[in-house]
């Protein structure tokens, strides 16, 4: 059996599991969508949204890209945003990085790595913005808290996208929220950076 054909095996079993513990699941699930949540997440295999917060299918509408980012040229990330904002009508939106990031990494070593370096340029700028901060710091501590930091600026634009403040300006009941993920202990850390709404 192929790696793939196992996949669908275990997907058999899980949707078995599931219908056996509860019948009604799928039926319910596929009637309709109203997650009250939008998660902007990293691509990372280890760190999957619903999971970690232990919630099932349907309760978080996901994007995950490279190192969690809120580029305001992505129009694939502004399109699940404008979707979760205006279609879902989402109370929150969460942005989550986690420690030890491959993309925060990469761009914290000047090598270049081809197409993916334009991405990376928007940590790096996130670099230059705390620059005092980061170099004042040793070689570790300075990888996690770039992290963080990353996070909190794309809380920032997050905040100040279109979508976003055309939203609050309506009254839409928004919040963001930036929070880093441990992957050697699976505990989140809320960076207390939430903005309910920009004037």
């Amino acid at each position: 059996m192929s790696d793939l054909d196992q996949l669908l095996v275990n997907n058999k079993t899980w949707a078995q599991d599931i219908a056996d513990k509860n019948p009604d699941f799928f039926s319910k699930l596929s009637k309709q969508q109203a997650p009250e949540i939008l998660w902007i997440g990293c691509s990372d295999s280890r760190v999957p949204a619903n999971v970690i917060v232990n919630l099932p299918p349907g309760e978080i509408f996901v994007h995950r890209n490279i190192a969690n980012m809120v580029v305001h040229t992505d129009l694939n990330c502004l399109s699940v945003i404008q979707y979760a904002v205006e279609v879902l009508e989402v109370k929150h939106i969460i942005v989550c990085g986690h420690y030890g990031c491959g993309g925060v990494k990469v761009s914290m070593d000047n090598k270049s790595h081809g197409l993916i370096d334009n991405w990376l340029r928007h940590i790096q700028d996130v670099t230059r913005f705390n620059e005092v901060e980061l170099l004042s710091i040793d070689k570790t501590e300075r990888f996690d808290r770039l992290c963080e930091l990353n996070v909190i600026e794309q809380v920032k634009n997050t905040a100040n996208t279109t979508i976003v403040k055309e939203a609050w300006k309506k009254g839409a009941n928004l919040s963001i929220h930036g929070w880093v993920y441990a992957i050697d202990d699976g505990i989140i850390k809320d960076l207390r950076t939430t903005i309910k709404k920009v004037d």
